[in-house]
């Protein structure tokens, strides 16, 4: 059978205040490392928005996607898979969330995302095919989203600077059920390849949510 290896966790310099690789560059460096693709998956919260300038929503978002498009435009030259995604962080609390399935369209139709909370956001996306994620859900200041209003757990995350209890987001991901997701959190250089997952076939533009509903991830990447 054949493998393919996809990040599911990647941020870009270009849009996550915290990211330090540009979009182009991290995508070389999965290329290197054998990645078939990458899910982009820079931070959305108020605080990016913000330092926007007062333009329209429309505008704001093709600004949120710059990290995207980056990605995308070097992974054709390359052979790579780029996918859209979000970490979503809800004014509520300090949680985040891996969010997959859903186009450019979405993103400029729905406005202001981090005014909701989850069992909100849940309620708007019921229908539309869209999986959620918690990422890290015990790492400090985070706490375990109520089982019924996600998708899924990254039951282990690769960033080496923090300490995310993996084994603790395993084990609440078991008892309750839920899908069991990896992720480099890729920031810096050395974080690549560190996380991710292993299917049996190339994923085609739209369907990653589905490689995580219908259950076809073969494995998970954790190098620790």
């Amino acid at each position: 059978m054949n493998k393919y290896k996809y990040e599911t966790h990647f941020h870009t310099s270009e849009i996550s205040p915290c990211g330090r690789v540009k979009a182009s560059e991290g995508v070389r460096l999965y290329h290197d490392a054998g990645y078939a693709g990458i899910i982009v998956t820079d931070h959305y919260f108020e605080g990016f928005f913000e330092t926007l300038p007062a333009v329209s929503w429309d505008r704001k978002a093709d600004l949120f996607l710059e990290g995207y498009r980056r990605a995308s435009e070097e992974g054709r030259k390359l052979g790579l898979d780029i996918h859209p995604g979000i970490e979503l962080r809800f004014n509520e609390n300090a949680n985040d969330y891996l969010i997959y399935g859903f186009d450019e369209s979405f993103l400029k139709e729905y406005k202001e995302l981090y005014t909701l909370n989850l069992k909100k956001f849940r309620k708007l996306t019921e229908g539309m095919g869209i999986i959620i994620i918690q990422a890290h859900p015990f790492r400090q200041n985070m706490i375990p989203a109520d089982p019924s209003l996600i998708d899924g757990v990254e039951i282990y995350n690769g960033n080496p600077r923090h300490n995310s209890f993996n084994s603790l987001a395993e084990e609440y991901a078991r008892k309750n059920g839920l899908k069991m997701l990896s992720g480099s959190d890729f920031h810096q250089p050395q974080d690549a390849a560190r996380g991710g997952i292993v299917v049996g076939s190339r994923v085609n533009p739209g369907g990653f949510a589905d490689v995580i509903r219908k259950d076809r991830v073969l494995e998970l990447i954790q190098t620790a």
